[in-house]
């Protein structure tokens, strides 16, 4: 492709930072998951925990209750794409392979449970590792680092290696540096000036830095998530330069837009 994949979020979470609790309702999760489609998204990614700073866990049971029927709807309606389900539980992940999930989005990396390697492995899905420091309820509390950009691709290279040693084939896996998880703003905008690090790995890699409070520390103005499109537009196309494969974003149709232009004045120089 031209340009990255867009993954649309659809979170059906009472309490996510940007959206929570807007999509609680089968129908209307679905339906939102169809318009995005519609904007433009190659992927879509449900949820149902939200892994935001302070976010208490939900239980297996619930978070299956929440996303399942949302995934087997989306199939019932005609989405053929690829459908990620955001989670770190390996019993989430099983459930919603089997409703029709193609892709496993862990914050945890694969290391939230004993058996994630291994379940990971044989649903023979595509993987998202991504880097958190801590966990969701602490991981924002100082985090610290000597070298954050080495220390997170090397931690990632590693997940990887350990990935593959458990039988999940290397075609199948993708790297997320983890923007805003335990990690400052500063943290974040060193990640995102050196994605090609993490690229340079050779493992393809997903960005997602949409509406997140990095935005904030650049504009104070935007105190709001929904007031962070512009500083959203801008680092999904500079993590777009580096050759990030998939960016993760609230708004697509902005997002899938610009990305077009971009790839566009970039054919434009070929002339």
């Amino acid at each position: 492709m031209s340009r990255p994949q867009v993954m649309g979020i659809v979170n059906v979470t009472p309490d996510s930072f940007s959206d929570g609790g807007r999509l609680a309702d089968l129908g209307a999760a679905v339906a939102h998951g169809l318009m995005l489609a519609e904007q433009g998204a190659d992927i879509l990614d449900i949820g149902g925990e939200s892994t935001r700073p302070g976010a208490d866990p939900v239980d297996a049971d619930e978070e299956i209750a929440r996303t399942a029927p949302v995934i087997a709807g989306l199939r019932a309606a005609g989405w053929a794409g690829p459908i990620s389900i955001d989670t770190m539980k390996p019993e989430v992940a099983r459930a919603a392979v089997l409703a029709g999930a193609t892709m496993w989005n862990d914050v945890s990396a694969l290391g939230h449970a004993s058996d994630s390697l291994e379940t990971a492995a044989s649903l023979g899905c595509d993987v998202v590792l991504m880097h958190m420091k801590g966990e969701p309820r602490t991981m924002q509390d100082a985090p610290a680092y000597d070298h954050v950009v080495a220390e997170v691709a090397d931690w990632l290279a590693a997940r990887a290696g350990a990935a593959m040693a458990a039988g999940v084939a290397r075609e199948r896996i993708w790297l997320d540096p983890g923007i805003g998880f335990g990690k400052t703003a500063d943290h974040n905008l060193a990640l995102t000036a050196h994605l090609d690090r993490l690229t340079a790995t050779g493992f393809p890699v997903l960005y997602g830095a949409s509406r997140k409070r990095t935005i904030q520390s650049i504009d104070p103005t935007a105190t709001d998530a929904g007031d962070r499109l512009g500083g959203s537009l801008a680092l999904a196309l500079e993590a777009a330069r580096q050759g990030a494969g998939i960016i993760r974003v609230h708004d697509v149709r902005e997002t899938v837009q610009a990305l077009k232009t971009q790839a566009a004045v970039r054919d434009a120089l070929r002339v």
